[in-house]
């Protein structure tokens, strides 16, 4: 590709001089400029890239598209043989020049998006696998880690910026895949990471109170979810998935329609897709799926209320993106549990040990309400271990204390990614929700020390919950970040307690 070609297929205001050699990428990153990219100096949230066009042309930069030029003209020295674009929207234009460079990959794979508070990583993980299980290769983008075809990669975004989502695609693509099942976070449809790529499909989970650090309102917050439906900044998707019980829905479902949309909801008792009859099992749920395409009985084994809405929601978009029915029902069986989600410890111990990455109030209300469906039959208790992060949204903080509060008997709050705040400080704005609850509870600091001391309070049949960072292997302290897992805390700790041999 020359820059001719490249300069087609972005909107631009404004275009001088033309580079001579093939272009052999597309950076928004100076640091990862080589001979023949071309470099998107594009506004971020927290730096400008502008600012930085002077360390591309020097790394071998052959073209600059800009989206603030004349502000830094004072500083940029540009060359001859530099061909330069000036655009109004820098990430819009990274996403049109991504598409064009990797060969419009967003023209080969179905994309379905997932969006929302809670249980986006699983919804993904499930649509992902329905879709597998149908023979169909995918690409997942989410939290967890990346999926291209079947290669397991780790995730550094959940949604990651769109040249690097479009990388992945086109990667994808050339290994023989047709669907994306990538989550979209309200941050990446805000700064709009999502540009270009059409969403077939595009599933709303809920809304409950999350990333305020960033949005600064509930409003704010529901109008970047919105964005994925409305067909304002992003293409109205073919199909909407929405949730049935959240009370966003009517709204988000009537400007789905409006854009053109068809809307699909799901629920448990409501819904066009709902399980019109659940048991729940200590092995995951046994419902009566009932749709427009049919009806029948499943069994699945993914534990809790929650997770039949989650598959309700994968099952929901699997048979839009032409699943079969019949397909979808006899797959079900086959779904494992998500990492972090729900994750059992076993270390042979006799009571239950639970890892999952609850990190809202309305999280873990629901993880602890699930805890007591496990011990509703016997004597046991439910001990709660959670935090809050540091550098983000303080109004969590007595939310979530109290949530762990009045559905626990026992809690340890503890550190939860304390970033630079000082761990003590996030745990005063936890304790009075604490003692406004009533429960029983502790407060440590150290999180291994935390986890220990609830693990060695346990007796047969509790179950003990440590919530927030499920599948994370690390803890992010003020002066470094350290390896830390959760489920490897546990298994040590339960060693040491004389179980596991």
């Amino acid at each position: 590709m020359h820059w001719p070609d490249l300069i087609a297929e972005i909107t631009a205001v404004g275009s001088s001089g033309t580079a001579a050699q093939p272009i052999t990428g597309i950076e928004y990153d100076s640091r990862r400029i080589r001979l023949g990219c071309v470099f998107v100096a594009m506004k971020g949230g927290s730096t400008d890239g502008n600012r930085y066009i002077n360390k591309a042309i020097d790394a071998g930069a052959i073209g600059i598209i800009t989206d603030s030029s004349h502000s830094y003209d004072h500083l940029v020295v540009y060359k001859p043989e530099v061909a330069v674009a000036e655009v109004e929207h820098g990430r819009r234009a990274l996403a049109e020049a991504s598409a064009a460079f990797f060969g419009h990959p967003e023209r080969v794979l179905a994309a379905t998006g997932i969006t929302g508070t809670n249980g986006k990583t699983t919804t993904a993980f499930l649509a992902e696998s329905l879709l597998n299980a149908a023979a169909r290769e995918t690409v997942l983008i989410g939290t967890i880690e990346y999926h291209v075809a079947g290669e397991v990669r780790p995730s550094l975004h959940t949604t990651p910026e769109s040249r690097d989502l479009f990388e992945l695609m086109a990667d994808g693509a050339s290994r023989g895949a047709t669907e994306l099942v990538t989550e979209v976070s309200s941050h990446g449809l805000d700064q709009g990471r999502a540009y270009g790529v059409p969403f077939d499909v595009a599933i709303f989970t809920n809304l409950t109170r999350d990333h305020l650090d960033y949005h600064q309102t509930m409003e704010k917050y529901f109008a970047a979810k919105r964005l994925l439906f409305e067909g304002t900044m992003y293409p109205p998707p073919r199909v909407a998935v929405l949730n049935a019980h959240d009370e966003r829905t009517p709204e988000l479902a009537g400007a789905a329609r409006i854009a053109g949309a068809e809307v699909r909801t799901y629920g448990i008792g409501i819904g066009d897709f709902r399980a019109a009859s659940h048991t729940l099992t200590p092995g995951g749920a046994v419902m009566q799926i009932e749709t427009p395409a049919g009806s029948a009985e499943v069994r699945s084994h993914l534990a809790g209320e929650v997770n039949i809405l989650n598959l309700l929601a994968a099952f929901t978009a699997a048979h839009a993106r032409g699943i079969s029915f019949d397909q979808l029902v006899g797959s079900v069986p086959q779904l494992t549990p998500v990492p972090g989600r729900f994750q059992p410890v076993d270390g042979g111990q006799p009571f239950t040990v639970i890892v999952d990455y609850a990190h809202t109030d309305d999280a873990l209300r629901n993880l602890i309400a699930l805890a007591r469906q496990l011990v509703a039959k016997s004597d046991g208790r439910i001990i709660t271990v959670f935090g809050c992060g540091g550098d983000r949204d303080r109004t969590k903080r007595p939310k979530m204390g109290y949530a762990a509060g009045e559905g626990s008997d026992f809690v340890v709050a503890t550190s939860d990614n304390p970033r630079s705040e000082e761990p003590r400080a996030i745990l005063n704005e936890i304790e009075p929700a604490l003692k406004a609850s009533g429960v029983r509870y502790s407060v440590e600091p150290d999180r291994t020390a935390a986890i220990r001391f609830a693990l060695g309070s346990a007796k047969a049949n509790d179950v003990v919950l440590i919530a927030g960072k499920g599948h994370e292997k690390e803890q992010i302290l003020a002066d470094r970040t350290i390896p830390f897992d959760d489920s490897e805390v546990a298994l040590a700790a339960l060693r040491d307690l004389g179980y596991g041999g």
